[in-house]
């Protein structure tokens, strides 16, 4: 169990981790199951230092370093797959497999620059906005539900590759899963006193289009576009979680000031 985490720690984020030895293919598969609680551990990271930053005279600064914090702590790999993801549904031009060839190009093209500038600036002004309230929930939790969605990808969608670390996520499916899932849908919706049926009912959505359209053009998914799943879901979390707070009296429940 321990093992299994920290393989998911090292696949997702850059923080240190030493394993004796390098996983098996199954041990891989495994780790899926501990993705959410890896999204719960840099949530907290990043409301930790947000809090310490607290004091700076403007929210754009705070917003800003916590953002590159944030990046620097993934290191960018979710980013990579949403580049890659946007130069190929464009260019692919609704051929299947001009599309894959196109994700596997490492060169960034124009519109794969464009996806990421357009999810940056929309991640920098919901965190100006969440950290003006100190609604710190929302932030934890569109990157527990992001990874959440991450896992509910490879375990009901077809890898449209034979090779790679999806490959093996997709043909080792944990057994505790479904634990995994239930613990955080039920967490996020906690963070939220009156609308996290309401929270989840939109990331689902979010989740059943995206995942319709992978399965339209490609035929299932890819690393490349999880990890455009994981940048897209981080968003519409962001953005459905500060339109709650702004149209609903008191729908947060964890507030730091």
């Amino acid at each position: 169990m321990y093992r299994s985490f920290l393989i998911a720690l090292q696949f997702l984020t850059c923080i240190p981790v030493a394993l004796k030895n390098q996983p098996t293919e199954q041990e891989i598969g495994h780790s899926l199951a501990y993705y959410p609680l890896v999204g719960m551990l840099l949530g907290i990271i990043l409301i930790g230092l947000g809090w310490l930053l607290s004091g700076f005279p403007t929210p754009w600064i705070n917003a800003a370093i916590v953002l590159t914090v944030w990046v620097l702590l993934t290191g960018g790999l979710h980013l990579d797959g949403l580049s890659d993801s946007a130069d190929a549904w464009v260019g692919g031009m609704g051929d299947h497999d001009k599309t894959l060839d196109i994700m596997k190009d490492p060169n960034c093209g124009p519109m794969g620059v464009i996806a990421i500038v357009l999810v940056m600036l929309l991640k920098i002004t919901a965190l100006h906005a969440l950290i003006q309230v100190g609604a710190w929930a929302v932030l934890l939790a569109s990157i527990i539900l992001a990874r959440t969605m991450l896992v509910l990808l490879f375990l009901t969608t077809h890898y449209a590759r034979n090779i790679g670390l999806g490959a093996c996520l997709a043909a080792h499916h944990p057994r505790r899963w479904c634990i995994a899932i239930v613990i955080a849908v039920l967490l996020c919706i906690t963070l939220f006193i009156q609308n996290g049926y309401v929270f989840m009912l939109v990331i689902l959505t979010m989740f059943l289009f995206l995942r319709y359209i992978m399965l339209k053009r490609i035929g299932g998914t890819t690393g490349d576009t999880a990890g455009a799943l994981v940048e897209i879901s981080e968003v519409i979390a962001l953005l459905t979680g500060i339109f709650l707070l702004e149209y609903h009296s008191n729908p947060v429940l964890f507030v730091i000031k």
